[in-house]
């Protein structure tokens, strides 16, 4: 278990010193920007949805903690190709693993594994999940600005 964890927690270096998917994007059609007060992670979403609602491409610009940046860049990773309402259940299945909800545990959510030990320190759920709850904002076209507060 201790190797398991250690490697979990490599993923999550690599991704927050390399994050895949930074930058902006020029050809945007949708995008959001979030913020977590609490720690000041901050983020810019940004889509491009085809006529069928399917992510074409997908970037981030911002600043914040290693789980942030790791959950951002894994997450771009992740949706990129999908449609929107697979993305917002990838979402769901997230949320529920790193909430600790009763069905969190039996869901698939592949290489974001990584990321479920958040669950045992609350705090750093919303480090997180801010990046998702920026990316479905951002593909649902709202033009409020995401906050984990």
């Amino acid at each position: 278990m201790d190797d398991l964890k250690a490697l979990y927690q490599e993923v999550i270096i690599d991704h927050s010193r390399n994050p895949r998917n930074f930058g902006c994007l020029e050809s945007a059609n949708c995008s959001a920007e979030g913020v977590n007060p609490l720690c000041g992670d901050e983020l810019t979403l940004q889509c491009l949805l085809d006529a069928d609602d399917v992510i074409q491409e997908i970037r981030f610009v911002g600043h914040g903690c290693a789980i942030s940046v790791a959950s951002a860049s894994i997450m771009t990773e992740m949706m990129l190709g999908m449609s929107k309402t697979e993305a917002e259940q990838l979402f769901e299945r997230f949320h529920a693993r790193v909430t600790g909800c009763a069905d969190g545990d039996s869901v698939d959510i592949g290489k974001l594994e990584v990321l479920s030990g958040v669950r045992e320190f609350p705090t750093r759920v919303k480090c997180a999940t801010l990046a998702w709850h920026t990316a479905i904002a951002a593909i649902n076209r709202t033009d409020e600005q995401v906050t984990t507060e």
